[in-house]
């Protein structure tokens, strides 16, 4: 079984199980974690995760965030002072870390208990937002579960994006392929 399919099983093995209603928005996070270099047979079969969670009877509502920064400095009215001058970028950062929080949160807005958030394309956040306070962000607001596709690592709960060498710890359910996946 290939890496991806392993995945997929692991997902919708929990998918289908029985979502319990009393539990904080943290436990609602799901990471499916895998290897970065896996990114692109994610997104060509992204569909097969879709299908899984309209089989189990849940609804699927995808944000994809890899252009989530250029769309947002492509608005932002000092773009080009930003160009010219990349170093006076980082304080507005915060700025585009609330645009990304407010993204994600009026999805959620719209979603139901039965519904999964899937977030793609955090790995585009590198350097940029930490993924960890996104979903610190936006766990009170998640009506069912939200699923991050998450290329890193995982090392007890200990999450690694893009296997970079700051990891966060976060209480999330991981979803991973088997080992010998």
């Amino acid at each position: 079984m290939s890496r991806f399919d392993s995945l997929l099983s692991a997902y919708a093995a929990r998918v289908q199980a029985p979502w319990p209603t009393s539990v904080s928005g943290a436990e609602r996070v799901w990471l499916a974690v895998y290897e970065p270099d896996q990114e692109r047979r994610i997104r060509v079969r992204l569909g097969e995760f879709e299908t899984v969670t309209i089989q189990a009877g849940h609804s699927w509502n995808l944000v994809d965030l890899t252009d989530a920064f250029g769309r947002w400095l492509g608005r932002h009215e000092y773009r080009d002072a930003y160009f010219a001058r990349p170093t006076a970028l980082a304080p507005a950062l915060a700025e585009f870390r609330d645009t990304l929080t407010a993204q994600v949160a009026e999805v959620l807005a719209k979603a139901d208990s039965n519904a999964v958030v899937a977030l793609l394309g955090v790995g585009a956040l590198f350097g940029l937002a930490r993924v960890s306070e996104l979903v610190e962000r936006v766990a009170p607001a998640i009506p069912g579960r939200l699923l991050v596709f998450f290329p890193g690592r995982r090392v007890g709960a200990n999450y690694r994006l893009l296997d970079a060498k700051d990891g966060w710890d976060y209480l999330a359910i991981p979803i991973e392929a088997a080992s010998g996946g």
